[in-house]
């Protein structure tokens, strides 16, 4: 039996003949393009979007009234480096700036000093709580933490401290996810050794500012649904999904616990309380507890992400809302987002300088407070639960009329 001529043509060589034909049929004169390679694939940090977005562009050098900043962290630095400093928060309108890095003991008048030496009136100082005590700190069972009467102790060293100048306590989140008792056993929040440090802290008219927790991505599992995974990757070490951790809501419920123990103590939460993704549940605790407040330091990629949410969460909750970066040192590159997400309506801006933005790739969007919870945000929520606040900012008001 005879063969067709096709019958001898490789498959290979018959798919290109049809495709040729197609082309011829279609009109086309030459044969059809060879197919381009596929893309080189790139890694997530070679990822680099820039938007062709075009949208109105506010540029904000200084806040629209004076600032006090309530979480920053200024460690050693020379005289020549203050006056430096405070340059910078004149031309910000940065009235004042609050220290979280005293420390209990014989090196807080250093801390102290170094700051409020040259600048009396820019300048103010929260003093860390101190669970070591007189034990050697690379030995947990000498630490004063394990001793009878902790609490008491610890409630005296902050007496001391306030009567060196300390306008307030820092408490990190060492307690809850580091901290552990004599049995290793992680310590919790409302733990009641506690207790006589924040009645004491209420005695003494002084508010604890304390972070505790970490962003919500932290605690869950570190797998492709996690939206800060590109962070985790590069900071495994702020991971907080592995055995043995505490969940983010047992925190701080038991951090809530204290705020109702303790009514005639005033608590600043950082990080808009370690829930900026769920201001509604956020609203909820500030409504069950009146001695609650919360700072926005370091939460500006959350919170602008959600500008409609939190511009109603801003003006319902005015009175408790206060101002901070978390930054070592204010610098025009950290404060201008938070201006303008505060006061502006801007689209679509980066709330970080850094190529990684630490709180994932997206940008945020401005809020346009009015006036009225812009000062109140700004300074004067500061000025009525931090000592201090007032006579400084009056000065700084003075001082900028003459």
């Amino acid at each position: 039996m005879r063969q067709r001529p096709s019958d001898h043509v490789p498959r290979a060589t018959v798919a290109s003949l049809l495709a040729m034909a197609v082309t011829i049929t279609s009109g086309a004169v030459s044969l059809a393009d060879e197919p381009s390679p596929s893309p080189r694939r790139i890694f997530l940090n070679e990822f680099r979007p820039v938007p062709v977005l075009k949208v109105q562009e506010t540029r904000l050098e200084r806040a629209k009234f004076p600032v006090v900043s309530v979480h920053t962290h200024l460690g050693p630095l020379t005289a020549a480096e203050i006056d430096e400093q405070v340059k910078i928060m004149d031309a910000a309108n940065i009235a004042l700036l609050v220290s979280l890095d005293g420390r209990m003991g014989p090196k807080f008048p250093e801390h102290f000093q170094m700051l409020t030496g040259r600048h009396a009136e820019r300048f103010l100082v929260f003093v860390r709580m101190d669970h070591v005590g007189d034990g050697q700190r690379d030995d947990p069972k000498t630490w004063d933490l394990h001793k009878p009467d902790f609490g008491v102790r610890l409630a005296d060293r902050l007496t001391e401290a306030v009567r060196q100048g300390a306008a307030g306590v820092k408490l990190t989140k060492e307690l809850g996810l580091s901290l552990k008792d004599a049995e290793g056993r992680l310590i919790r929040p409302d733990d009641p050794r506690f207790d006589p440090l924040w009645d004491r802290a209420g005695e003494l008219g002084v508010p604890i500012l304390w972070h505790c927790g970490d962003p919500a991505a932290f605690f869950l599992p570190f797998d492709e649904r996690n939206e800060r995974w590109e962070h985790l990757y590069r900071k495994q070490e702020y991971r907080l999904d592995g055995p043995g951790m505490p969940s983010l809501a047992s925190l701080l419920e038991a951090r809530n616990r204290v705020f109702a123990r303790h009514p005639k103590t005033t608590f600043i939460c950082a990080h808009m309380a370690d829930s900026p993704q769920d201001l509604e549940q956020l609203g909820t605790w500030l409504d069950q507890h009146p001695n609650m407040n919360v700072e926005i330091s370091a939460r500006l990629g959350e919170i602008g992400r959600q500008p409609y949410t939190a511009r109603k969460f801003f003006v319902k909750y005015a009175d408790r809302i206060l101002f901070g970066t978390d930054t070592n040192v204010a610098r025009p590159v950290d404060l201008q987002p938070h201006f303008r997400f505060l006061e502006t309506w801007d689209e679509y801006f980066p709330y970080s300088p850094s190529a990684f933005p630490p709180q994932g790739f997206w940008n945020i969007y401005g809020i346009g407070l009015p006036d009225d919870v812009l000062r109140k945000v700004y300074s004067e929520n500061a000025e009525r639960l931090i000592p201090g606040v007032k006579d400084r900012l009056r000065a700084f008001q003075t001082r900028r009329q003459d």
